[in-house]
């Protein structure tokens, strides 16, 4: 077999593969005998049907196939014999067919990773990030775990709706005096306060009674979700069931067992700043990468394959549906517009793609290595911070793939460390 490659761009080479006749002749010869036992025709015995029979009927399925697995065999062997990081499967080219006492030959481009050299990557400007967490942080959190802990309760002593009071309500509504899609419900309950209708604020209710009805004029938001109101304005009738209060818990030890995460309200306070902390260093190291990277790319121009750059939108989309999941979202009832999504992605897809071939390089350069060791060491870490044994952490990673994937990880993170050691700070 014959290899000639041709460099198109930093990220490109075009192959041109001359495959010797014997080899293809070979490759027909298997084909036509593996499909002469399979085919039936009248006057002979199954697997005994002559060739120039099976070529008369089936050669141009036949060629069609051993082309393929010609042009896949070969392709794959040029790409080892020499070296090239394929990040794509190749664009081929095959205009002459299969000829008798001839060569095969054909073209395959493809996209291949760029050799990054990374240079000028000591003294980049980063922004020490503030990682303290103040008291008035603390009580905040915990002032929203009580308000998620609140529950409502039936409002005693009084009908009328007041300011803050949640209403159990039925409602039918118009627009020009027609029903649209969601325009009637059922035992909704809604909030008397400052907002959107499409919100459940309703504060219009003030001061309606238990049972009594109360017309409500409201213009849909010019984006909302239904194309029938959209920006119109509807009338409301809504009945009023029954009036519920917001009670929230105090702040006591009480408090603290419920929450599930503390014993003691002092235990309770302790955790709470604990993950403060925690979220504050690990927003701060992302905007420490953040910032790395971008400092990188900008005093490092290179192109980066497309091919490199699609796959890592793939696994940013299936992160971003897997989180919406996890939040109880269906992806399927969202309507989403994924090449639009993809499209958007691209942007920093790409200074991912770049940013990761850049710390792969300086890596290299100044020999920064992962042990054996600092991968065990990370997966107790990961062990702890999850809250899991050790032992059901390490089969996460017992793969070949997994486990690589978490060396190269740690390789990163060693290297921005590095990186900071090296960077100015202001």
């Amino acid at each position: 077999m014959k290899v000639q490659v041709e460099e198109l761009s930093p990220i490109e080479k075009k192959l041109s593969i001359e495959v010797e006749n014997a080899r293809v002749a070979e490759e027909l010869t298997r084909a036509y005998s593996a499909l002469g036992k399979q085919v039936k025709m009248p006057g002979f015995r199954q697997g005994k049907v002559p060739r120039r029979l099976l070529e008369q009927r089936y050669r141009e399925q036949v060629e069609d196939e051993v082309i393929q697995r010609v042009m896949q065999s070969a392709w794959m062997e040029a790409v080892r014999e020499h070296k090239l990081e394929a990040v794509a499967p190749p664009q081929v080219t095959n205009n002459s067919g299969l000829k008798a006492d001839a060569p095969f030959s054909f073209e395959a481009r493809v996209e291949v990773k760029p050799k990054v050299e990374a240079k000028d990557y000591q003294g980049l400007p980063l922004t020490r990030s503030e990682t303290q967490v103040e008291d008035k942080e603390v009580d905040d959190r915990l002032e929203q775990l009580r308000q998620g802990m609140a529950r409502l309760e039936p409002v005693e002593g009084r009908d009328t709706a007041q300011m803050g009071d949640f209403a159990t309500v039925d409602y039918v509504a118009t627009v020009d005096d027609k029903e649209f899609p969601g325009s009637k419900a059922e035992g909704v309950t809604v909030e008397l306060a400052p907002g959107e209708l499409v919100e459940s604020n309703v504060a219009a209710l003030e001061g309606a009674k238990v049972g009594e009805t109360k017309e409500v004029d409201y213009t849909f938001p010019a984006d909302y979700r239904v194309e029938d109101v959209k920006g119109k304005t509807a009338r409301f009738k809504f009945t009023v069931k029954g009036l519920k209060k917001k009670v929230v818990p105090e702040l006591n030890d009480e408090f603290a067992k419920e929450s599930g995460e503390a014993q003691t309200l002092e235990e309770l306070r302790a955790k709470v700043r604990a993950d403060l902390e925690t979220g504050k260093r690990n927003k701060a190291q992302g905007e420490e990468r953040d910032a790395i990277l971008k400092g990188l790319i900008e005093r490092n121009a290179f192109e980066v394959p497309r091919g490199m750059v699609d796959r890592t939108i793939d696994n940013m989309l299936e992160n971003r549906l897997r989180a919406m999941a996890r939040m109880g979202m269906d992806p399927r009832q969202l309507n989403l517009d994924f090449n639009r999504l993809r499209e958007d992605l691209r942007e920093e897809a790409i200074k991912e793609v770049k940013g990761a071939l850049l710390i792969e390089a300086i890596a290299q350069k100044e020999n920064i290595q992962v042990s054996d060791e600092d991968v065990e060491k990370k997966i107790e870490e990961l062990a702890k911070e999850a809250n899991q044994a050790v032992s059901v952490v390490r089969t996460y990673f017992k793969g070949p793939e997994e486990r690589q994937g978490l060396s190269l990880r740690l390789r990163e993170e060693k290297t921005i460390e590095f990186l900071k050691g090296q960077a100015k700070y202001s």
